[in-house]
């Protein structure tokens, strides 16, 4: 009782404040070429929103990113002088009283901050907003932009009812709540993008909400990546990570060699070693949208059939990402008694990333959607870096992965493992399904994000 009366008197005293410093601003008026993007998440581990606002700062307009600094953002949105990135202080919830109650003291306290945090500065043509977590900064997006004079843009990437609904049940009273919220401020908006042709239907039928599909592309750092920034970054993990470590010594002690690649001292030449280890990546983030009992399943059946003599490699599995369930799933991992299967779950400096998967030989993908409408964007940047992709069948997967094209559509840890031993027989084998698949990746084409981004979202903002 004590602390709602906290709350309540927190907001009497900080909202005329707020709405004084408000009414200044829109005053003032809004700058035409500057955007403010919100993600009430770690920017770092925000791709899509980095994005925008690279796209935004490459296309002449200013831009304030707020969002929490957990993790290292791309040198890129980093070292852009366009770009100004105002951290955001993670609230956590209070330790007394039932559930419910603290939720909604952590969401108030949630609104009135980030009002604070946006009203404080400079306002711009457009508040670009990712949901989810759309819980509560749609309502306060809209409310900044009634003062200033700011269109807003949601990016529906997901529902964020749905997510709720995956640990609560989908009729828990919150995730009810939540729904409806979402949905009647999401009406609010002045433009909304979505992330997959079923979402843009979904929103349209069942919401009232018109939006543009913008698929999420690769960024240009996502390549294939050169064979002497391999050997690298193999070396620079080794140090912290035994799978990327030599098996063996070099006969000549100057020779450098990882597990993978070697490097002759002499020359400087790096060449793969022929008796390497497969690299198989999946990258998560470690929520109950993925499954990853379904990987080690399959990775169980991949070990029985090496030993019982099938002709496979040895397999360095890395699963990158951090989140709630991964001490949960680290502890699965170190049951596990692989002989011929090595797994770590590093955390990834943005810049080594895109060098891992362009280093890869296949990409898992568990992702589901709580929706059933968004797509995994690791498989958007896996295909960036030619790197084939075995991944988990859902709804609306086909329009990213296409069956036996560009990868392979698997629905449970059997047919994972049919899959793997398929791919990975005689390998490293130039003339098998795996190159196959590589070669028609290289081959598509793919547009890449700014190209994509310049023929849908740029029209749209340079209508002010």
């Amino acid at each position: 009782m004590a602390a709602s009366c906290l709350v309540l008197l927190a907001v009497c005293l900080l909202l005329p404040l707020l709405l004084l410093g408000g009414w200044k601003r829109w005053r003032r008026g809004r700058a035409a070429r500057h955007v403010v993007a919100v993600v009430l998440g770690d920017v770092g581990r925000s791709p899509r929103m980095q994005y925008h606002a690279l796209s935004l700062a490459m296309h002449g307009f200013s831009v304030t990113l707020l969002g929490f600094c957990n993790s290292k953002p791309h040198d890129e949105l980093l070292q852009n002088n366009r770009i100004q990135i105002v951290g955001l202080t993670e609230l956590q919830s209070l330790a007394v009283g039932p559930r419910v109650f603290q939720y909604g003291v952590k969401v108030v306290f949630q609104a009135m901050y980030l009002l604070w945090k946006l009203m404080w500065r400079e306002p711009g043509a457009y508040i670009f907003l990712q949901n989810p977590p759309g819980l509560p900064s749609i309502a306060v997006c809209w409310f900044v932009g009634c003062l200033c004079g700011s269109k807003l843009v949601i990016d529906w990437h997901n529902y964020g009812y749905s997510i709720m609904g995956l640990v609560h049940g989908p009729n828990h009273p919150l995730v009810l709540l939540a729904k409806w919220y979402e949905k009647f401020f999401g009406r609010l908006s002045h433009l909304n993008l979505c992330v997959t042709n079923a979402m843009r239907e979904d929103l349209a039928d069942n919401w009232h909400i018109r939006a543009l599909t913008v698929y999420d592309k690769p960024a240009s750092f996502f390549k294939e990546t050169p064979l002497d920034l391999q050997h690298r970054l193999f070396m620079k993990l080794g140090s912290t990570h035994s799978p990327f470590r030599a098996r063996s010594e070099p006969e000549d002690p100057v020779t450098e060699r990882s597990a993978f690649t070697e490097r002759d001292a002499g020359s400087g030449l790096v060449t793969r070693l022929r008796e390497r280890p497969a690299l198989l990546v999946s990258s998560t983030s470690w929520t109950e949208d993925e499954d990853f009992s379904i990987l080690l399943a399959a990775l169980e059946k991949f070990e029985q059939l090496t030993l019982d003599g099938h002709n496979l490699p040895s397999l360095v599995c890395v699963i990158t990402g951090k989140g709630p369930l991964r001490e949960y799933y680290s502890r699965l991992i170190h049951q596990k008694h692989f002989q011929h299967i090595q797994v770590c779950t590093p955390w990834l400096e943005a810049e080594d990333y895109p060098l891992l998967l362009g280093s890869a030989d296949l990409g898992v993908c568990l992702h589901t959607s709580s929706s059933g409408l968004d797509l995994p964007m690791k498989v958007v940047d896996m295909f960036g870096c030619c790197l084939p992709v075995c991944a988990v069948n859902f709804k609306c997967l086909h329009e990213l992965v296409k069956h036996e094209e560009n990868g392979l559509v698997f629905e449970d840890s059997e047919e994972l493992a049919a899959q793997l031993q398929m791919l990975f027989s005689n390998f490293p084998d130039p003339e098998g399904k795996l190159n196959q698949f590589r070669k028609n990746l290289r081959e598509s084409q793919q547009l890449r994000w700014d190209e994509s981004w310049v023929q849908t979202v740029l029209p749209l903002v340079m209508d002010t």
